[in-house]
């Protein structure tokens, strides 16, 4: 029986992408994974050219893997991780391919599980649904030459990297804006910090706007909260217990802001009349709330489908460059904002 691709890539530990890759010279396949796969050949007497490769390799995906963030729990409790792989999952289904989950309660468990993974040789490519600082799971698909596609900015191995993403840093600034424009000048910002990259572009944009409009950007206005736990919703509170409290928050996401107005509730302060607030993500809870919120869709069911898309394009076409995709966002208005008077 003949060697085939796959007979290469099982041996060599890698997915056939990563062996046509290395058999077109791609620059982004590592000098170790290329070496493993090249030996992995010479074992197996398998000699085919670049220009047949590519053609016997050109295919359909089959199997996708998607990797969430390590997270104990709040992952989980996010809709926007849900809508996303809605969105994988409904490109998958239109050709005919499958998606798998890996997560784990820290990134160690992530990496384990990701090996086996890896180890099946069954997977394309892999979807990573959020973008961090210092990333040891970005830093493990570099090193073994798998093809990953980003949702979020990078902050390490950039050029290479596929990506998928909002504008973060002009949708902060919009979101401030329309609060501005509601006549709001004590503003502030809330979110789960600044590791995840999209929460420090939005507080950026956040920044950026309030500059813009010549208002003070205050330490104490800006509150990172470490999860929903009772010692975080402390901070909360302290931000509205004071005299010169905002008038308006900037929310990273729906989920946060539902703890904030919740907290509201519990002090007898009434949104939108005492408290203004915009969040992101427009997801099910933003619609949930009494009042409804003002939030920024994303358009996470879109970026989900065009990571998929782009999993495809790259194992079909390994020479491609790197894409580089603006998934737009736009402003959903309900009933947790109002106008100063």
């Amino acid at each position: 029986m003949a060697v085939t691709i796959k007979d290469v890539a099982s041996l060599a530990g890698v997915s056939p992408s990563t062996v046509s890759r290395v058999c077109n010279d791609n620059p982004s396949i590592s000098k170790e994974t290329r070496e493993r796969v090249r030996k992995a050949m010479a074992q197996l007497g398998y000699e085919l050219s670049p220009a047949s490769i590519t053609a016997q390799e050109s295919r359909a995906i089959r199997m996708v893997g998607i990797i969430l963030p390590a997270s104990q729990r709040e992952t989980y409790d996010n809709s926007f991780y849900l809508e996303a792989i809605r969105g994988v999952s409904k490109y998958c289904n239109m050709h005919g391919a499958a998606s798998m989950i890996i997560t784990g309660r820290d990134d160690h468990e992530v990496l384990l599980a990701l090996e086996n993974v890896r180890a099946s040789g069954q997977t394309d490519g892999f979807i990573l649904m959020y973008s961090k600082k210092n990333d040891p799971v970005v830093e493990y698909l570099v090193e073994h030459g798998l093809l990953y596609v980003l949702i979020g900015k990078p902050s390490q191995s950039e050029t290479p990297t596929i990506c998928i993403d909002n504008d973060n840093l002009l949708a902060g600034h919009e979101a401030t804006d329309y609060l501005y424009d509601l006549g709001h000048r004590r503003i502030a910002y809330l979110s789960s910090g600044n590791t995840y990259l999209f929460s420090a572009d939005r507080k950026s944009g956040y920044q950026l706007s309030m500059l813009q409009h010549n208002l003070p950007v205050l330490e104490e206005d800006c509150v990172e909260l470490d999860g929903l736990r009772e010692d975080s919703t402390d901070k909360l509170r302290a931000l509205l217990q004071r005299e010169d409290r905002p008038t308006a928050v900037v929310v990273s996401d729906d989920l946060l802001a539902v703890s904030l107005e919740r907290i509201c509730i519990q002090m007898g302060l009434s949104i939108p009349d005492d408290l203004s607030i915009i969040s992101f993500n427009n997801s099910f809870l933003a619609q949930l709330t009494t009042p409804q919120l003002t939030s920024v869709d994303v358009n996470s069911l879109q970026l989900g489908y065009e990571a998929a898309s782009q999993i495809a394009n790259h194992a079909d076409n390994p020479n491609l460059m790197a894409s580089k995709i603006i998934v737009p966002h736009r402003i959903v208005e309900r009933s947790s904002c109002k106008a100063v008077k």
